[in-house]
């Protein structure tokens, strides 16, 4: 993909783990996708000293010397993650929020896309949501990527399959459309997963929560029929509907590619085109062993206004 319709990919990038897990990411969806991938970095902004509207110059100098040498940490790695130069862009930005300075270079670079790795304290292999996450899960303008801790350890060669946590709801159709329109911009295939939650403990061994939940399972099914056909015209999509006594358990049955990509959709309680991650989604993004993509609620191309699936409500 190139041209002045290309995808701008943003990584946020700081010089540590999780700053390559953002950017091992970030590559193999530039690669994938022939995106432009601009890097930031954000640093605290210089404090005013010595009165008003004036701010200690060795300070701003230390800030900036080390913004520049992070950044050229990242263009020297991106270099050996295969990435083009002229697609790469780096720049600085100063903001007490790190997520709501990335956001904020979003909107200058205007990116499609931003990537960032997982907090620190997680488990290897998944990801936990730190302050930067947190600011942007709850209120980025454009979908957000996750990285799961350790990723540039074992990043893949290439990403492989886009797989989307559908539930039916009322507003579904944009984010549908949406992580079809991002699967087919780095050309991978689709799949639908629904997770039916089983009852824990004694109700799940009773006659009555066994029907209740063969109805679910029954719906779920009929569900992902819809939504396949909702997407239609294309290579087939796969449908999965797996069943467990909470999230991580039922998405732990699910089988995931080395380069598997896992999209959800922001809750159906936040804003317009913002991301805002509902409880279930959080759980799936915590549970979840590969990167995550959240879409913002109403996110999606021009046609996402046509019909789409039938309305319902989702747990998230």
């Amino acid at each position: 993909m190139s041209g002045p319709n290309a995808l701008q990919v943003l990584a946020g990038y700081s010089p540590d783990d999780r700053g390559e897990d953002a950017l091992a990411l970030a590559a193999l969806v530039t690669r994938g996708a022939g995106a432009s991938l601009a890097v930031a970095h954000v640093h605290p902004p210089p404090w005013p000293a010595h009165g008003p509207g004036r701010v200690d110059a060795e300070w701003v100098a230390y800030l900036r010397s080390q913004a520049d040498e992070a950044l050229a940490q990242a263009a020297e790695r991106l270099g050996g993650l295969a990435v083009p130069r002229e697609r790469v862009t780096v720049r600085a930005h100063p903001h007490r929020g790190s997520g709501r300075g990335l956001a904020e270079v979003a909107r200058e670079v205007g990116a499609g896309l931003i990537v960032i790795g997982s907090a620190p304290r997680g488990r290897r292999g998944r990801i936990a949501i730190g302050s930067t996450a947190d600011q942007l899960l709850h209120g980025s303008p454009v979908p957000v990527m996750l990285a799961p801790r350790g990723y540039a350890g074992h990043a893949p060669g290439r990403l492989e399959r886009l797989t989307i946590a559908y539930w039916r709801r009322r507003d579904v159709a944009g984010p549908l459309l949406a992580a079809a329109e991002f699967a087919g911009t780095l050309g991978l295939p689709m799949r639908l997963v629904t997770l039916v939650l089983r009852p824990p403990g004694l109700a799940a061994r009773f006659q009555t929560a066994g029907g209740v939940l063969e109805r679910q399972v029954a719906q779920a099914d009929e569900d992902l029929r819809e939504a396949a056909g909702f997407l239609g015209g294309g290579a087939p999509v796969e449908r999965l509907t797996s069943v467990g006594t909470g999230i991580d358990k039922a998405l732990g049955t699910v089988d995931m590619l080395p380069g598997e990509v896992l999209a959800c959709h922001s809750s159906h309680d936040a804003p317009l085109r913002r991301v805002f991650l509902g409880e279930s989604s959080g759980k799936i993004v915590r549970a979840a062993p590969c990167p995550v993509l959240v879409l913002p609620r109403g996110a999606g191309p021009a046609a996402a206004g046509a019909a789409g699936p039938p309305g319902g409500e989702s747990p998230g």
